[in-house]
């Protein structure tokens, strides 16, 4: 008898642990530490809808009123839905995209407003409402329908959940637009009572934009409507606004499936998309092939700290770190090309939405950690996008360069990529495309070649200091590429290029100041003042965007000792009430504005003139003040991977401040450890003795066991696979000297 019970308690046990070990791994799901609405809301303009990693779909809700809050379609403050889009940019100032719009109706409502330009529209609950990596889901209250979202690569999956009525709709708008987006010709066909293919052209911020698409529906419609600048007509339809809806019988919780395969290069291979991505109409299979492609890309970074809403915020921002650049090629490799032709790509995935002027800071950097083999697929896009063009792009999106921004800054995330290792792609033809881009005379590179730095243009808006500094940045990262490749010549000039920087410093000023074509500063200045000479900023901001020569600027200013005085200064100079700050200009720490690109490597600064706690100091200030697991979460726009890449970089304790040397500068880790899995099996791990909210300051660093006595990490080491230890106190260790690498020369 003690026998028979002792296995009935055995088999209890054994039962009880299994449960619990269910449990558990439904626990550790890293998508479950996502909250896809972490900047929603303030002025993060990021989206809450299903997408895949890197996705040409972003399946997404649409508020349906225009405006800079509902940027990537949707406001977390709003409080009704018009519709369901399957297309979205993710953390941008940019209002485009928001293609192919649906939206299911019913008898049970009918109202319209001119806000949302009389367009279909029912009331939500955030109480109703859930997101997650791949899933999202919200009741439409004023029609009692359930809608749900998931998708692949290149389908957008619908699944509504109607109540019994039999005026049931799903309208389908080809002419809805928002913002900045107007269509330009749209096309629908009815095929059969399943089956609707058409396109969508448009222009916006990208001129020429092309989707084109095959809409399936699980159940038959028992009729449809087709209409024409709001006029019905017949199928098939080609105008600039065109739109169907659907009728439907419902019982009540029936279902309907509807999905979209879309193409940028024509509907054979939207039809394509969906045969090989969603062949058959289970939501349920795909969303959970969606959360698993979620899952396995966050896993390659796992971490545990004490406090859960920092694992929230880290694996929402590593989450959005992987929204952009999207897929732009079918799978036969044909997508809509720069040069408005359809092309094909040739052993790579083609990508584009490469929002360069922020993402070759900590975006880029971070995936040829995590996903070098993304990155190549990445360049081989650029020099498509050269081959397609003749230059690199600056602001690319949808087949087309928008011209956005400043700088060439494809070139850095090409050559950081080489010295990687992330080599295949034509060398031959990244050397010369990066030439190619900074000898071109448009964008005001023909006078900066000229005269050594762009000149002040009163008649426009040219920012002429920040390309001034971004350009030669640009030359550095050229020069060693030059130099790789023993062009020698080419190597000298890039080199001396990369010190114009110096022709727009004022030694009465202290700062970079704007030039005149006669070679005279402009009388009159005020380094706080936002003005057209700055992009996006200010001249405090953009006063250290010289990553490549750090020493360079403290020598030029007096030595380490005024630069860390105008470092201080920098983070305690306090915008006054009066002071008129742009939308821009957020995220602020006296004059540094997380907010925007241009101060994210500043606080880094200090490591390099010997004062590292106090770059520990404001890492964790930044950190802890600027990200939220909330809607408003996001101090600044998120800008297409930027701001989270900084947030995961940072987290982990070091962060690019020269993204192309191949060096990390360290800052002050927040993780208790961190293990990320590299390619080829090889595992980096992070490890922080004494973490706490007070113990910010690194007391010592070691490196596989050994005392390292540098404030930084290469590439190179980590990508072996390697331990690194921090051991952290309440008071910064002043007697540490540790060396901060020298921030001119590569360390691959």
């Amino acid at each position: 008898m003690k026998k028979q019970c002792f296995i009935y308690l055995f088999c209890a046990v054994f039962l009880l642990n299994c449960k619990g070990a269910k449990d558990l791994t439904d626990q550790v799901k890293l998508i479950n530490f996502v909250n896809p609405f972490i900047g929603t809301d303030g002025p993060g303009n990021t989206y809450p809808g299903a997408t895949v990693p890197f996705g040409m779909v972003q399946l997404s809700p649409d508020i349906g009123i225009p405006g800079w809050d509902r940027i990537a379609g949707y406001f977390y403050q709003d409080s009704i839905i018009s519709g369901f889009s399957h297309l979205h940019l993710s953390g941008t100032g940019a209002g485009d995209l928001y293609d192919i719009l649906v939206m299911p109706t019913n008898s049970r409502f009918s109202k319209r407003i001119k806000a949302n330009n009389f367009k279909p529209f029912s009331s939500f609950s955030h109480e109703r409402e859930t997101a997650s990596p791949g899933y999202y889901s919200v009741d439409l209250l004023d029609y009692g329908i359930k809608a749900e979202l998931t998708a692949t690569e290149r389908t957008g999956i619908h699944r509504y959940t109607f109540p019994e009525d039999d005026t049931t709709q799903i309208h389908i708008d080809l002419g809805y637009a928002l913002n900045w987006d107007s269509p330009t010709e749209t096309h629908l066909k009815v095929v059969n009572n399943t089956t609707i293919e058409g396109y969508r052209k448009s222009t916006g911020w990208a001129k020429d934009q092309r989707v084109y698409f095959v809409i399936k529906v699980s159940k038959p419609f028992k009729e449809y409507k087709i209409f024409k600048n709001g006029t019905v007509t017949k199928s098939p339809v080609t105008d600039k606004d065109t739109k169907i809806v659907l009728n439907y019988d419902t019982a009540a919780n029936e279902q309907i499936v509807l999905k979209t395969g879309i193409s940028t290069a024509n509907i054979a291979g939207a039809y394509q998309s969906l045969e090989i991505e969603a062949p058959h109409f289970d939501f349920d299979v795909i969303k959970n092939e969606a959360e698993n492609k979620w899952e396995t890309q966050l896993r390659k970074i796992d971490i545990t700290v004490a406090d859960d809403t920092k694992k929230h915020i880290f694996y929402t921002m590593l989450y959005q770190s992987m929204l952009a650049p999207t897929l732009l090629s079918d799978h036969d490799g044909n997508y809509k090309g720069a040069n408005d032709k359809t092309m094909n790509a040739k052993g790579f995935d083609r990508y584009d939405t490469f929002s360069l002027w922020d993402t070759y800071r900590a975006a880029h950097p971070l995936y040829t950690i995590i996903h070098p083999n993304r990155v190549s697929d990445m360049v081989n896009s650029l020099l498509a996008h050269y081959k397609e063009t003749g230059l690199l792009p600056v602001w690319s999106m949808q087949g087309n360069e928008t011209n956005m921004m400043i700088g060439y800054h494809a070139v850095p995330v090409i050559v950081d990529a080489y010295f990687k290792g992330i080599k295949n792609f034509d060398t031959a033809l990244a050397y010369e495309a990066c030439i190619k881009s900074a000898t071109d005379h448009s964008r005001q590179i023909d006078t900066y070649m000229q005269l050594g730095y762009v000149p002040v243009d009163e008649q426009d808006e040219n920012w002429s200091v920040s390309k001034t500094l971004e350009y030669a940045y640009d030359d550095w990262c050229i020069a060693q590429f030059a130099k790789a490749l023993e062009k020698t010549g080419d190597y000298n000039t890039f080199l001396k290029r990369s010190e114009n920087w110096r022709n727009v410093y004022d030694t009465q000023s202290t700062f970079m100041r704007p030039k005149l074509k006669d070679g005279s500063f402009v009388p009159s200045f005020i380094p706080k003042e936002y003005s057209t000479y700055f992009c996006e900023s200010n001249a405090w901001q953009y006063f250290w965007s010289v990553q490549h020569n750090i020493e360079g600027l403290a020598e030029i200013v007096g030595g380490n000792e005024k630069l860390s005085e105008k470092l201080d200064a920098m983070f305690s100079l306090n915008p006054l009430p009066e002071d008129k700050l742009p939308i821009f200009s957020t995220g602020m720490i006296g004059q540094y504005a997380h907010g925007n690109e241009p101060s994210h490597h500043v606080a880094y600064l200090y490591n390099y003139i010997k004062k590292p706690w106090k770059t520990q100091k404001l890492i964790r200030e930044i950190l802890e003040t600027q990200y939220k697991n909330e809607p408003n979460g996001h101090c600044g726009n998120e800008d297409c991977g930027q701001m989270s890449s900084w947030y995961v970089f940072s987290a982990l304790g070091f962060y690019p401040v020269n993204p192309a040397q191949g060096v990390y500068a360290f800052g002050s880790p927040i993780v208790d450890s961190a293990v990320i899995r590299l390619e080829k099996g090889k595992i980096f791990t992070v490890k922080t003795i004494n973490n706490s909210l007070e113990n910010k300051y690194i007391q010592s660093i070691s490196l596989n066991g050994k005392s390292i006595k540098r404030n930084y990490i290469t590439h190179k080491e980590i990508m072996k696979g390697c331990t690194l230890v921090f051991t952290m106190g309440k008071s910064p260790n002043k007697d540490i000297k540790n060396t901060m690498a020298t921030s001119s020369i590569v360390y691959y």
